[in-house]
């Protein structure tokens, strides 16, 4: 298994605390898996035995009864006793008909510790912290980090690993390099997404249009986006559509994780602006899936790959306005402090070099600015505090 330490680190700093460890992320992103790592740290390190640790996935039919709250709520409390501590590791809970209930009631004995996952909207949305009462942590997970993903090709150049990561990121697809294969095991999740998620949650009857939504999206990445946009996208299609109705299938995406929306970010009033957001998708490989087509945009392919990296660095990320210009990317801290960034795939022309810098020189605090490249060639450089970085170096970094 690929060891997913960041994450594992985030369970074992959280373990014992009498509060519900929420993890979310898209369907096949790893969460099941963290499960299993997390089961073998319990054991091995921390001293638990395997009778204090219950794992059920509500997506295996033998536990089918359990959907039933009531019957899991008596299920756990036949399983365990008052004289040890318990680990409850709960996969895809959605399934649970009022799921809430029985993790609130749960929660209640000291000696339970309560993790559960899933997949749809309840668990990026205020919905939960309804649900729960907010007594709870949460842990978004994501793809394979190109990190992890080097780690098992270490012998590979960092450019020919990139070459199969930009591909896709999902963890199963990691040692599968057959395209077909690829596709194949892409369209399964895919149906699952947006059949199971999208479709069924939000009763939505008009599937080809869902798909023509989301499509655009896909092909839009990295753009700066409105809904109105996206209606005079579909009227030149000779496809009417009201606002509204866009709305909700955009928001419905984002809601299962399969599209992320990143606001603008006003740098100087430092508060985010209400228009234009962009769009990122979790897996390219959805991207090559319904665009099959498509000329690869080898620009905005990076910056969604820089995107979802600085997802798992920084609390929140943001697009920079900055007066005229057009930051690509802020990253704030857990105190707020930015650090800036612009994405580039190489800047070995002057009037290149030039253009992305401009953005970065506009900003006139002292927070770090960063220029990431994929240049080979001055690959670092310092241009009056803003450094520069092959992004493949800065994708290895520990941090």
């Amino acid at each position: 298994m690929i060891q997913r330490e960041k994450y594992l680190r985030w369970l074992m700093a959280n373990k014992d605390l009498p509060l519900i460890k929420v993890i979310s992320g898209v369907r096949r992103s790893g969460k099941s898996t963290l499960f299993e790592l997390y089961k073998e740290y319990l054991t091995v390190i921390a001293g638990a035995s395997t009778e204090q640790i219950i794992h059920l996935n509500f997506e295996d039919l033998r536990y089918y009864e359990l959907r039933d709250f009531l019957k899991l709520n008596e299920y756990i409390l036949a399983l365990t006793n008052a004289s040890q501590q318990y680990y409850l590791l709960f996969d895809e809970i959605q399934h649970v008909d009022r799921f809430e209930e029985v993790v609130n009631s749960l929660n209640l004995q000291p000696n339970l510790d309560i993790y559960i996952t899933g997949s749809n909207a309840y668990f990026m949305s205020s919905e939960l912290a309804t649900l729960l009462t907010g007594r709870y942590v949460a842990l978004e997970i994501l793809p394979l980090s190109f990190k992890e993903y080097q780690s098992q090709f270490q012998d590979l150049a960092l450019a020919e690993v990139y070459n199969n990561y930009k591909r896709t990121s999902l963890p199963y697809l990691v040692n599968e390099l057959d395209l077909t294969k690829q596709s194949d095991y892409l369209k399964g999740l895919y149906n699952d997404i947006v059949l199971k998620d999208v479709v069924a949650r939000y009763k939505i009857t008009e599937v080809d249009l869902l798909e023509r939504v989301l499509t655009f999206l896909l092909s839009s990445v990295g753009s700066q986006i409105s809904i109105n946009k996206i209606v005079n996208y579909l009227k030149s299609q000779n496809v009417k559509v009201a606002n509204v109705t866009l709305e909700k299938y955009v928001d419905a995406f984002v809601a299962t994780l399969i599209i992320y929306k990143v606001p603008r970010y006003d740098i100087k009033g430092k508060h985010l602006m209400q228009r234009l957001e962009k769009y990122y998708v979790v897996d390219l490989g959805f991207r090559s899936l319904l665009l099959p087509n498509a000329r690869e945009d080898a620009g905005h392919t990076l910056e969604n790959i820089v995107y979802f990296e600085l997802k798992r660095r920084y609390s929140h990320v943001y697009i920079g306005r900055s007066d005229k210009y057009e930051v690509d990317f802020v990253g704030l801290d857990h105190h707020a402090n930015p650090t800036y960034y612009q994405v580039a795939l190489q800047t070995l022309e002057e009037s290149v070099l030039d253009r992305e810098l401009r953005s970065l020189e506009a900003i006139k605090d002292n927070y770090p600015k960063y220029l990431l490249t994929l240049d080979i060639y001055e690959k670092e450089a310092n241009y009056g505090g803003i450094k520069k970085l092959n992004i493949l170096d800065w994708l290895m970094e520990d941090y």
